[in-house]
């Protein structure tokens, strides 16, 4: 069996063209023990568990239809329990202070005074949201599911590429996989200490409960969504089954003298946390977007009255602004006085006028990006782009600079993958999810998106990337 091996990266699993990483030597050792019929075999088996079990997601404006099965490759990511303790505390570092951000940016607004963020950035971004100056969510939380994106450089340094504050997806995936793992190859998991992921539904709706504004023994939650048509659908419904609560749209819920209640066979409901799958714009007609039919009149002001609670906290998203994230160092250091344990990649910011005339003589280096976009659109990988391409997109950033910020392309490291009967190295990154109630908590593992296309530095599944189970070694005992 020959494993090819990109030397531009940092891979993985090799650090040398045939020497496993200790870590890796056990399962290079079992894959290299199947027959090519064997690993095909099981492959397939796996697809048809995906098609049985309905593990999908949604691609927007696809011609061949929507809905598609999440891409699974075989071959696990394995973090050793060391590395894993320092990406673990940069994490709660980083949330810890991205907290503190929102709430001073929604009352007192010292880090916009004292100018440590440009105030005329946050008040120029849509995510941040006026209508809640001065609104303290209960335990004073307001990002409490937190998917941050993880990349590792050619030196095999873990470098953070975003945060996601708002309504991150993809957890639902994580436990799938493992599921899948343990179903299609369970020799895998003999020779390893994998820590178990198992619990986090419980960890959610325990952190949802904590979350709730009033003390109760049993609060109501529910999981609110935009419905069937949605890209994360299936997350929603398989979330609020596994933590056992009413998953529900707009219409669902109703609003009557400042509390928040469903509509049920039996009557109303009064319902007290809300885990909203809905963005900020859509949640509230009367305080946002007047043409939503998603979300649910006077949602915000029973909100505000401290009679209902929501998850993540609406204007929650100003921290994952792509401008915002240049100064989460910055920021980490005046809220806690602390260097940052997770490096970040340097990032040029087009309300800079000094920033947007590099971007634009060094366009076809960079992978610039618009602020408030996700999913890999609207974005420019500079290195591959054409003459053509960079002069369109550079004459639409000329136009809003301070909508658009860019990066050096960072090599991101690869991993073998199982593509075509063959193992090859393709890019990842790595999506962690954080927990926040009464304490921050890291789920052990994440997410590791894989671009499954040649070459391809874009690992979302919309852009055609696939995942992999993520195994955090447990500490060995002594």
């Amino acid at each position: 069996m020959k494993w090819a091996v990109d030397r531009r990266a940092f891979d993985e699993v090799f650090e040398q063209a045939s020497r496993p990483r200790t870590h890796y030597e056990p399962l290079v050792s079992a894959l290299e023990s199947f027959t090519q019929a064997e690993l095909d075999r099981r492959e397939r088996l796996q697809k048809l568990s995906l098609l049985d079990q309905g593990i999908t997601f949604t691609v927007y404006g696809d011609e061949q239809g929507t809905e598609r099965i999440f891409p699974f490759d075989f071959v696990p990511r394995i973090i050793p329990a060391a590395e894993w303790r320092t990406i673990e505390r940069g994490l709660v570092q980083r949330i810890t202070a991205l907290n503190l951000f929102i709430l001073d940016v929604y009352t007192e607004q010292r880090c916009l005074k004292d100018g440590i963020v440009p105030a005329e950035l946050i008040f120029s971004r849509q995510e941040f949201k006026r209508e809640l100056l001065g609104v303290v969510p209960p335990r004073r939380v307001w990002t409490h599911i937190v998917g941050t994106d993880i990349i590792r450089d050619d030196q095999g340094e873990y470098l953070v590429l975003e945060d996601n504050c708002r309504c991150p997806s993809g957890v639902s995936y994580v436990l799938e996989n493992r599921n899948l793992l343990n179903r299609v190859f369970p020799e895998f998991f003999t020779h390893y200490p994998v820590r178990p992921i198992k619990d986090y539904p419980n960890l959610l709706l325990d952190t949802l409960r904590q979350s709730a504004p009033r003390p109760s023994e049993s609060p109501v939650v529910v999981v609110l969504s935009p419905g069937l048509h949605n890209s994360a659908f299936y997350e929603h419904s398989f979330l609020a089954r596994e933590m056992g609560v009413d998953l529900v749209e707009g219409r669902d819920l109703l609003v009557e003298d400042g509390a928040v209640y469903m509509r049920t066979t039996q009557g109303k409901q009064k319902v007290d946390m809300i885990y909203r799958r809905v963005d900020d714009d859509f949640l509230d007609p009367l305080a946002f977007r007047r043409d939503s039919l998603l979300g649910v009149p006077g949602l915000i002001n029973a909100y505000r009255e401290g009679n209902v609670g929501l998850a993540n906290a609406p204007g929650a998203g100003v921290a994952d602004d792509k401008s915002v994230y240049a100064f989460v160092p910055a920021l980490i250091s005046y809220y806690m006085g602390e260097d940052p344990v997770l490096p970040q990649v340097p990032t040029y910011l087009g309300f800079r006028r000094q920033d947007l005339a590099y971007m634009v003589e060094h366009a076809h280096e960079l992978v610039v990006k618009t602020t408030g976009d996700s999913g890999g659109y609207n974005m420019l990988m500079g290195p591959f782009a054409t003459k053509k391409e960079i002069q369109g997109y550079v004459e639409r950033m000329k136009k809003n600079p301070s909508n658009y910020i860019a990066q050096p392309l960072v090599q991101l490291s690869t991993h073998p993958t199982y593509v075509n009967g063959d193992f090859q190295p393709r890019r990842i990154d790595l999506r962690p999810f954080v927990l926040y109630g009464d304490a921050v908590r890291v789920l052990p593992g994440g997410l590791t998106r894989v671009a499954l296309r040649p070459g391809s530095y874009v690992v979302n599944s919309s852009q055609g990337g696939g995942s992999k189970d993520t195994w955090v070694l447990a500490p060995r005992r002594r």
